[in-house]
């Protein structure tokens, strides 16, 4: 089992840029596929970045692709999200989610989550 903490939310004003970390306690990181997910006022919770457990292969969401980076240090226990050139419509509560085996883009696939980190863009 592993436990999940996000950090580094906050206020940005559009064009800025945030990096969410995600701490990890518990036994052998290196063993979970790890993501990034948000969930915007009255919308579901939505896919934006995962990892492999090695860290080599990551897949984005369109809406994210080329501003948002996502990475992963093992032995730190913590996965990154690098946020650039941030919109008002990146505003949301972000997550981080873990699982077993390889990586996947449905967040009803994690069976790990944190308890979210609150991102605000202004226009």
């Amino acid at each position: 089992q592993v436990q999940l903490v996000e950090s580094g939310g906050g206020l940005v004003q559009a064009g800025g840029s945030l990096r969410l970390s995600c701490a990890a306690s518990g036994r052998s990181f290196s063993s979970y596929s790890m993501g990034w997910f948000r969930r915007a006022p009255g919308k579901e919770r939505e896919f934006v970045a995962v990892i492999s457990r090695s860290g080599v292969f990551t897949s984005y969401a369109d809406s994210v692709k080329g501003r948002f980076t996502i990475s992963r240090d093992n032995p730190k226990n913590t996965v990154y999200l690098q946020m650039n050139s941030l919109e008002p419509e990146d505003t949301a509560v972000y997550y981080c989610g873990g699982r077993s085996g390889s990586q996947t883009t449905s967040p009803r696939d994690y069976a790990y989550w944190g308890q979210g980190t609150q991102v605000t863009v202004s226009s």
